[in-house]
């Protein structure tokens, strides 16, 4: 330890999302693990970003690197973030613990989309406090492993599991079940952070836009969208959306496939892939909603009630106005798509993913080629 009553502590962050988060939580670190530890123990928390996790995932190199970190830097604890979901034998894993070096590394999208913030601060909190009573108790006789409380519990899909005899861990936490599948999914398109696709699309959003402005005072758009039904609108909302999310995935090239064969790297390219068309998903959906009040607001402006009825033979009301905008977006949707063609792939894939995870990519597209040659 470094000092007799203050524990050095290092959150080691990949840079962007991870080390937002290691800020966050490191403001109100130290009070609470002191608070939370007693004996009047005080801590001194530094966050480093630094890519820990490049050009690799496999847990042990990991684990490595961060254990050769902390020695350049005698910290006393490292709790290390990643937001690259982390396998290891055909596991989920969500948090790996080394009491001898003093070391955790945490999965962050095994904590899941709701209550992020919440579930991220206890399971740091509980890391250092987990590692440094074991040091403490490990200085006068055989530490203990106390179980992680951010992680035990009867609803949490998350499970304690053994390491395998080779792997220098003595506590692990594993992602179970389709609960825990759902909860690493949803931690994956929060990484990648969907809403960012709104104004990382600027070409695509400015045809959907020309698009739906042009579509709005064509009369035969307006006849069109007077037949339709809701649940036939509702199609073209969900028609126009796939259309949108399959283009932007083929065009840029973002469908995982790996030249590994296994099962484990079978259902890692399921996940990525299971994220990809949630993030891409909901990026469109929220361009979408724009859309439709974009297109009210300029139908509200510049639509003729006589001009409408004399086309369509109805009055323009506000269910007119809705039903019109609503079939527009889904127009606007479709060129849209088009528009993304302009984009550069590099620019969709800043858009749809997070900086580690473009990497990631970089990495097996550069297999796969090495591969094929």
């Amino acid at each position: 330890m470094s000092s007799q009553a203050v524990t050095t502590v290092a959150l080691l962050a990949d840079p962007d999302a991870p080390t937002e988060i290691a800020h966050r939580v490191a403001r109100k670190l130290p009070e609470r693990l002191s608070e939370r530890a007693g004996d009047g123990r005080e801590f001194d928390v530094h966050v480093v970003s630094e890519p820990f996790t490049a050009g690799a995932e496999d847990p042990a190199t990991l684990r490595r690197r961060i254990l050769e970190r902390g020695r350049e830097e005698d910290w006393d604890v490292v709790v290390a973030l990643t937001d690259l979901p982390l396998h290891a034998h055909g596991r989920k894993l969500a948090v790996d613990l080394d009491h001898e070096h003093g070391m955790a590394v945490l999965s962050l999208p095994s904590l899941g989309g709701l209550g992020f913030q919440r579930r991220a601060r206890r399971a740091v909190e509980d890391a250092v406090l987990n590692l440094t009573h074991a040091q403490v108790a490990g200085a006068g006789g055989t530490p203990r492993r106390e179980p992680l409380l951010t992680f035990v519990g009867r609803l949490a899909p998350i499970r304690r599991s053994r390491a395998d005899d080779d792997e220098a861990v003595d506590l692990r936490y594993v992602v179970t079940g389709p609960r825990g599948y759902l909860r690493l999914l949803l931690g994956m398109v929060r990484a990648n952070r969907p809403w960012r696709l709104v104004p990382g699309l600027s070409k695509a959003l400015a045809t959907a836009l020309a698009t739906g402005a042009i579509a709005t005072v064509n009369a035969t758009v307006w006849s069109l969208a007077g037949t339709l039904s809701t649940p036939r609108l509702v199609i073209a909302t969900v028609g126009s959306i796939a259309l949108m999310v399959g283009w932007l995935i083929v065009d840029a090239g973002l469908w995982h496939r790996t030249a590994d064969a296994s099962p484990e790297a079978r259902q890692r390219d399921a996940l990525y892939n299971a994220s990809t068309v949630v993030t891409l998903g909901l990026g469109v959906l929220v361009c979408y909603a724009g859309l439709v009040v974009v297109n009210l607001l300029w139908a509200l402006f510049i639509l003729n009630d006589r001009v409408y009825t004399s086309v369509t033979r109805t009055p323009l009301d506000g269910g007119q106005y809705w039903t019109l905008s609503w079939f527009v977006a889904s127009v606007a949707t479709v060129g849209g798509a088009l528009g993304s063609s302009l984009e550069s792939d590099e620019a969709i894939r800043a858009a749809a993913y997070s900086k580690r995870e473009q990497e990631r990519l970089r990495m097996v597209r550069d297999e796969r080629e090495d591969h094929e040659r």
